[in-house]
């Protein structure tokens, strides 16, 4: 069974008397260990399956069927013990601490599982030995980003959900990040999801799912994804 199992999965907002599907009957399966791209242009419900995949919302039908089991049937303590031990996230916009260094935001992770990485040697291999004691108003977009990852990768998740992670960044930047999330995914064994709108990322990934108007247009099998380095846009 494929590590990531979505089946027929729906989520409708209310607003007055008008009902909008975010998602409608999303369906889509992901290996362990790969990379996988959701790609849609904005609106198209590829962060409303993130946050329901994360634990962060539920879907009102279908089945999110992660390493064997379903979560949409878990309740509010399932789900946060769910987010704390088997997931790490990247979004746009770093939500690191402000008042705390590099070293000290990673060290939130082992607060928060029993068997966390060491916050040192996370960020020494995403390129940051020399900025463990920078706080974040110190470091660049870039840097920024990469004490993300490290704080996400130091708990050890099953499961690294990333939103638009390099949106906020410079072409080279974005190119770094991406390096990191791909050897991740390779070098580990973790699942790896981008959430995008820039279809040229899309070589970099083991399977691309398109979504446009809350459906899966459709599912592409890389079976020679690209180095990001090989990538222009």
């Amino acid at each position: 069974m494929a590590y990531i199992n979505v089946i027929d999965e729906y989520k409708r907002y209310h607003m007055g008397d008008t009902t909008i599907a975010a998602n409608d009957g999303i369906s889509f399966s992901v290996e362990k260990g790969e990379v996988a791209v959701i790609l849609g242009p904005s609106g198209a419900g590829k962060s409303t399956v993130l946050n329901i995949l994360g634990g962060m919302d539920s879907c009102d039908e279908g089945e999110i069927v992660i390493d064997g089991t379903d979560i949409a049937k878990y309740n509010e303590k399932q789900l946060t013990t769910y987010r704390r031990n088997d997931v790490g996230f990247v979004f746009q916009f770093y939500n690191l601490v402000p008042n705390l260094t590099a070293k000290e935001n990673v060290e939130l992770a082992s607060q928060i599982v029993s068997d966390a990485l060491d916050p040192e040697d996370v960020l020494k291999s995403v390129g940051l030995s020399e900025r463990l004691d920078n706080f974040p108003a110190q470091l660049s977009g870039g840097e920024q980003q990469r004490v993300t990852i490290a704080r996400a990768i130091a708990k050890r998740p099953k499961l690294l959900l990333c939103d638009e992670p390099t949106g906020a960044l410079d072409y080279e930047t974005g190119k770094q990040i991406l390096t990191i999330l791909q050897d991740t995914a390779h070098n580990t064994g973790t699942t790896v999801l981008i959430i995008t709108h820039n279809s040229a990322i899309a070589p970099m990934a083991d399977r691309v799912i398109r979504i446009n108007d809350a459906k899966v247009r459709n599912v592409t099998i890389n079976d020679e994804p690209k180095p990001v380095a090989e990538i222009e846009w």
